[in-house]
């Protein structure tokens, strides 16, 4: 099968790199087997979350809880940080030298610390005010929701760590572009399920 016949959800290698590309193809796949099954995670805690969104127990409600300007903060940056690997993928692509591909990893990275930051910052507001889980059922479905995408966040930032010291190292061979591949597609996964935490958490808890 020639490189041009393989098809991928990653980016196209196909054009810079034909080996790599036909090798990409089980590999990428194998991995987006792998988001599948976190999908499938996040889909249950969104179900346990619209349950018991209800239950406050007398403590504080999603309205009294969040705010908007914050989370809209956290939205704006991780959208950036999306942008800013796929600015990497096109650097990975097209063979450019590899201060750009390092440089945009490092972008990426500040966006996703600056990410954890603010949503820390957030959950501190929160517990101050005495929303903590063990206050409501309520409560404790959004502390597993949300926190949860905050620690894939801080797994993927490592993860961009760990792809930056083997570019140093090892250069742009096969195993690291796949590499890279599957972190593009757990970073643009992560910003898909913030989307849908932003939309189906917070923007219908500020009216509630």
């Amino acid at each position: 099968m020639s490189a041009s016949e393989v098809r991928h959800a990653g980016i196209n290698l196909g054009d810079s790199d034909a080996e790599t590309h036909v090798q990409a193809g089980a590999d990428v796949f194998g991995f987006w087997v792998f988001l599948m099954s976190d999908a499938v995670l996040f889909a249950l805690l969104f179900a346990t979350y619209g349950a018991m969104l209800a239950g406050t127990a007398g403590g504080p409600t999603p309205a009294q809880t969040y705010r908007l300007v914050p989370a809209f903060i956290d939205t704006l940056i991780l959208l950036t940080s999306s942008l800013t690997f796929g600015m990497a993928s096109v650097a990975l692509k097209h063979g450019r030298g590899p201060r750009a591909l390092l440089g945009w990893l490092a972008v990426t990275l500040v966006l996703g610390l600056a990410f954890l930051g603010f949503e820390l910052r957030d959950f501190a507001v929160m517990i101050g005010d005495g929303a903590v889980p063990s206050r409501s059922g309520y409560l404790s479905s959004f502390f597993a929701l949300v926190p949860l995408h905050g620690l894939h966040v801080a797994v993927g930032c490592l993860w961009i760590v760990v792809m930056m010291a083997q570019l140093r190292i090892f250069g742009r061979d096969e195993r690291v572009k796949i590499n890279v591949l599957r972190l593009g597609l757990f970073w643009h996964f992560l910003d898909i399920i913030w989307i849908a935490i932003f939309s189906v958490v917070y923007l219908p808890g500020l009216i509630r």
